[in-house]
């Protein structure tokens, strides 16, 4: 088995402040608390003797590896990430950032989102990643506008109720 991964789909490098607080705080979190936690433990676990038999090494030793991982990934990406802070000019439009009240043509029912960026999604809060296909085709539609979008469920009709950033 090797350590080969193919490489992430490229996403769109925004995110909101507070998304990015998130990831700074994650980041943070990861390399003063959790980090020395797992190298302390591991530690530990290597002063008890034959390491090959040792469960509580070998687990610790993959512990510090994946928060390693993390703590490169979110070091490399919140370099590479834009802000957005700024409504845009016209708030009646769909942009970045924006929450979205949406009504399905076919059932009537009523679906507020949140377009941000891939790194802060959250289905259960209704904060769908800019590079998804409802977000893509929300963007620069305004109230009233009515669309429609390839959803897993087939293809849906949706109208624009509201727009707030």
């Amino acid at each position: 088995m090797s350590r080969w991964r193919p490489p992430a789909e490229k996403s769109t490098a925004l995110i909101t402040a507070e998304g990015h607080a998130g990831l700074k705080a994650e980041l943070d979190d990861l390399w003063r608390v959790r980090r020395p936690e797992v190298v302390r433990a591991l530690s530990a676990a290597a002063a008890e003797g034959d390491r090959s038999e040792n469960a509580e090494y070998t687990y610790r030793k993959k512990q510090l590896g994946e928060i390693d991982r993390r703590v490169r990934y979110l070091s490399k990406r919140l370099e590479a990430l834009r802000v957005v802070d700024t409504p845009p000019s016209d708030p009646q439009t769909v942009f970045f950032g924006a929450t979205v009240e949406l009504e399905n043509i076919a059932s009537g029912e009523c679906t507020t989102y949140r377009i941000v960026g891939p790194d802060e999604t959250d289905a259960q809060r209704g904060f769908i990643s800019i590079d998804s296909p409802l977000a893509r085709a929300l963007l620069k539609k305004r109230v009233d506008d009515e669309f429609e979008a390839e959803l897993p469920g087939g293809r849906t009709a949706f109208v624009i109720v509201g727009v707030n950033y």
